[in-house]
Formats: structure tokens, sequence, C-alpha cells
């Protein structure tokens, strides 16, 4: 996932969100040690104190954790992660019901549409299953 920021939310709590999506996803598995805050600025284009605050923020949420002079590591409470998982997942869904909403379709049609795509895709996949 690219480091790209909205405009009109601070950059610190899109670091934040872009950090936690890279954990629930698996990119920064439990236990392993994150890269260091300048690595981390550099890599995101922002100043390491605006990184610095947002690994600040992950720690006292208990997501991250720092062992002095060997860096921050991501939390092995596998409850938390799936806790985090489920957050981010309910929040995506929150922002997909938003914009479908904006179109103008009833939570009904959202539901409806949801398990069609899903039956789509789940077609999808038998007949590429079929053919391997």
């Amino acid at each position: 996932m690219a480091w790209t920021y909205k405009a009109g939310i601070p950059i610190y709590t899109q670091i934040i969100s872009i950090i936690k999506t890279r954990i629930a996803n698996g990119t920064y598995p439990a236990g392993t040690r994150l890269p260091a805050v300048r690595e981390l600025a550099v890599d995101a284009g922002v100043n390491p104190n605006t990184m610095q605050r947002a690994l600040a923020e992950l720690e006292r949420s208990g997501i991250i954790y720092s062992i002095r002079t060997s860096g921050r590591f991501v939390t092995e409470d596998t409850a938390m992660l799936g806790d985090l998982r489920k957050s981010l997942g309910r929040e995506q869904i929150a922002a997909l019901f938003a914009s479908l909403r904006a179109l103008g379709m009833t939570e009904d049609e959202i539901v409806a549409a949801v398990q069609e795509w899903r039956r789509a895709g789940m077609a999808e996949r038998e007949v590429q299953d079929g053919n391997t």
C-alpha cells in the first residue's frame, strides 16, 4: 500500500490508519520489528516527528510495543489483532454503505447487491477452479 494522504485529515492519523492496515493484512506480521522511525518517515515522505507521533499513538493503543534499543514491534496478541481486523472491516463496510446510500440505494438494496456480488464471485471462482 502506498503512502497516500487526503487533504483535510491530519497526516499522523492517516499514518496510523495505514500502519494498522499493514498490520491487519500481514504486511507487518505479529511479533515483527517495524522499520526505524527515520526509515518509515522517509518511505512515507513525512517529517520524522510526524511518524514518531503516529507510532507513539499506536504504542499507547497496544498495537505495537517498544523494546529499548531494539525498536518497535507488532503485538503478538492474536485477540487484539483479530479485533483490529474486525474494526477495520466495519469501517470499510460503513464507508461502502455511506457511498451507496449517497447513490440513493436503500439498505436492503445494498445488502442484496453485496449478496449478488458474492454469488457472482463464488461462481467465478468455481469456474476458475474447474479450469485448473
